[in-house]
């Protein structure tokens, strides 16, 4: 670490101490050269996530717009805040276990709507119009039938009968 005062880069370690609840380390410095002291804080560095827009413009990731989104959609739902900071750490921890400098836009909406799906049907809604650009009504009766057919309980094909030959081989 190069010394702010006289630019000498040996210096020893004097104290080391987590702080940021692990996420960062203090350590207090003192330059071999000039023997002053001196703070330096270490961090791990984020990996930079860019998100692909539709018109193929390319934009830093930013968290905070996953959970505004998710905030509009369920305003005056039956949804807690915590139920929406846990779909952020899901969808952000799943993006960043990809690995990939680059996600679109487009994959972002979706693991955004098939929470919703999972959680509040009116959000759910109210998402989809925005992020699919919904133009008129027949448009969200899409949505709703297609959500109506997934709350309904499969139906049980009824079982043929056993045949004779079954029946007298008991």
């Amino acid at each position: 670490m190069k010394c702010p005062y006289c630019q000498f880069q040996q210096d020893r370690v004097l104290d080391s101490r987590p702080i940021r609840d692990g996420d960062a380390i203090k350590r207090r410095r003192e330059c071999f050269n000039c023997g002053r002291r001196f703070t330096t804080y270490e961090v791990v560095e984020e990996r930079r996530l860019q998100v692909v827009k539709k018109d193929k413009r390319r934009e830093p990731y930013e968290r905070e717009k996953i959970r505004r989104g998710l905030l509009i959609a369920c305003r005056k739902r039956p949804v807690s805040v915590e139920t929406i900071d846990h779909i952020v750490d899901s969808i952000e921890r799943e993006l960043f276990d990809q690995g990939a400098p680059e996600i679109s836009g487009q994959e972002i909406g979706e693991k955004v709507m098939t929470a919703l799906q999972e959680i509040d049907p009116v959000a759910y809604v109210r998402f989809a119009s925005v992020y699919r650009d919904f133009q008129d009504v027949g448009e969200f009766r899409d949505v709703i039938t297609s959500l109506r057919r997934a709350e309904e309980p499969p139906t049980e094909k009824p079982r043929p009968a056993p045949s004779r030959r079954a029946v007298a081989n008991r």
